[in-house]
């Protein structure tokens, strides 16, 4: 009994003074944010059994004014309220910005996540205490959806090594067709592969015919529509053996 007694008796203070710190923790996390900020970043609170919910919460906002700031400080506060940072999602569309997002987000928790250590221990006791924590789910959406189709790749039909063809290579191909069809050294001027890639990126993504397409970017071209597409059928044939991951997400999300 005494050994009991002396293991639980200073239990209680220490996780009251831990529940304190952390309390103070969180306050002083999003003190640096602005009230439209703050309460982007706080969104959610703790149910009626103590485990912290927060329902969708859209966030318009221009350029300037602290989204990257608001998203790391909100990622912050769920690790400090008690979300595991593997099942926190966040993503961006660069790696310039994923990379920097990631680093500020990563910084803050690690810096909220000391003080409450501190705090609970006492600043003489630990002063520099060593926390780290990482985002597994952070990063651009490209590269956690590739992540995820490898990882998972069987249940797609895919093989887990497949190669993902970029935009250089898919341009690449495209100027391979036109040397082909001898469109590279014709009289009438074609345009380059990159523009070909652009012009057909822009009819998959509206879903609008190539004519139309010509039309809006320049009334000129709609003379090459049949150059432009027969330049697709045979690249279509060079991309034998790959995967396009618009239809794959179709196809998956049906």
């Amino acid at each position: 009994m005494p050994a009991e007694t002396s293991v639980a008796s200073p239990a209680e203070p220490v996780a009251d003074s831990c529940a304190a710190a952390g309390d103070v923790a969180r306050r002083d996390l999003l003190d640096a944010l602005n009230p439209e900020q703050r309460a982007a970043a706080g969104h959610g609170e703790r149910d009626a059994g103590g485990r912290f919910a927060a329902g969708p919460l859209l966030v318009v906002a221009g350029a300037g004014t602290g989204k990257t700031a608001t998203l790391a400080h909100r990622v912050a506060h769920l690790v400090m309220q008690g979300v595991d940072p593997m099942r926190i999602l966040l993503l961006t569309f660069s790696r310039r910005a994923a990379k920097e997002m990631t680093r500020r987000a990563e910084r803050l928790v690690a810096q909220a996540l000391a003080g409450q250590v501190r705090a609970a221990a006492g600043a003489s006791e630990v002063r520099h205490p060593a926390v780290a924590v990482r985002l597994p789910w952070a990063g651009t959406f490209h590269s956690i959806g590739a992540r995820l189709l490898r990882e998972h790749a069987e249940r797609v039909g895919l093989d887990a090594s497949f190669g993902i063809l970029d935009r250089g290579d898919a341009a690449d191909l495209i100027d391979v067709v036109r040397h082909e069809l001898g469109l590279s050294s014709t009289r009438q001027r074609f345009p380059r592969k990159d523009t070909c890639l652009a012009i057909y990126s822009q009819c998959v993504n509206s879903g609008w015919p190539l004519e139309r397409v010509l039309f809006l970017l320049a009334g000129t071209m709609t003379g090459l529509s049949a150059l432009l597409a027969a330049v697709v059928s045979p690249w279509f044939l060079l991309l034998t053996g790959f995967v396009s991951l618009n239809q794959l997400l179709f196809v998956t999300i049906g």
